[in-house]
């Protein structure tokens, strides 16, 4: 019996692991998401934080502190568009009909898009720490470039959950204007394109609403700049945002399919 049980297991594990390596190759050969995802937050890096770069003054080293917040703005778009603008399409084809048709484990859907995501953000991540190396002159000890790569692949799952939502009550025509609307102002007013201390007064004070002001916030701190370093209290946010917004993609999912 437990034979058995080990062999079903592996099986489930296997089905879990294929679906979520079909889903990277499939975006990974789309190129207009593969390269816009990639390749931006590296092309704004290379701008701001290495070619305008007026180095450390007054406490404040552009090449390093860029280098956690791009890293923040980066993972983003995998998860909001991967599952945004993907699963509005895949929702509005019939493919997310022919998917719970199939005799695939539960969650293997939405574990390989989350997996996907996660790989995603680790290109991204490893991609804008050689450049921060190599021409920004970024220089951490072992654990801080560690603990900001695993700060950017968890911080894939508050949007994972953002994007799940839109997916759900959005259709494929409609999907990328609102993923933009959402992305690139929330990015600003989080203070990842501009540090906060540099924006007026008023959007300093709502930065907290968004969630990429958190996770903004944990890498900064984690590679040892200046975030508030209340990072318990950013990860606990992002674990509200995320469950919150799964629980109402998974509701509207159930009710409309």
């Amino acid at each position: 019996m437990d034979t058995v049980l080990m062999m079903s297991s592996a099986r489930v594990a296997h089905a879990w692991l294929t679906e979520a390596k079909y889903e990277f190759l499939r975006l990974l050969r789309t190129p207009s998401f593969a390269l816009p995802t990639i390749l931006f937050p590296s092309m704004f890096y290379i701008l701001f934080g290495v070619l305008l770069n007026g180095g450390s003054r007054r406490g404040y080293d552009a090449a390093a502190h860029l280098l956690a917040s791009y890293s923040a703005f980066g993972v983003m778009a995998p998860s909001l568009f991967g599952f945004g603008v993907v699963v509005a399409m895949e929702r509005e084809h019939g493919l997310l009909t022919l998917k719970r048709a199939l005799p695939m484990p539960p969650g293997a859907y939405l574990l390989a898009k989350m997996l996907m995501a996660m790989l995603f953000a680790a290109i991204v991540t490893l991609l804008l720490m050689a450049l921060a190396f190599a021409f920004g002159h970024v220089r951490m000890p072992p654990g801080n470039w560690i603990a900001l790569l695993t700060t950017a692949v968890l911080g894939v799952l508050p949007f994972c959950a953002i994007g799940l939502f839109i997916g759900t009550r959005v259709g494929a025509q409609g999907a990328p204007a609102v993923v933009n609307l959402i992305y690139l102002p929330m990015s600003f007013l989080s203070g990842l394109w501009i540090p906060l201390q540099f924006l007026p007064k008023f959007l300093q004070q709502i930065a907290p609403l968004w969630p990429a002001y958190h996770l903004g916030q944990i890498a900064l701190s984690v590679s040892g700049q200046d975030g508030d370093h209340r990072t318990a209290l950013h990860a606990a946010v992002l674990a509200g945002f995320s469950l919150a917004f799964f629980a109402l993609a998974q509701r509207r999912l159930r009710r409309a399919g």
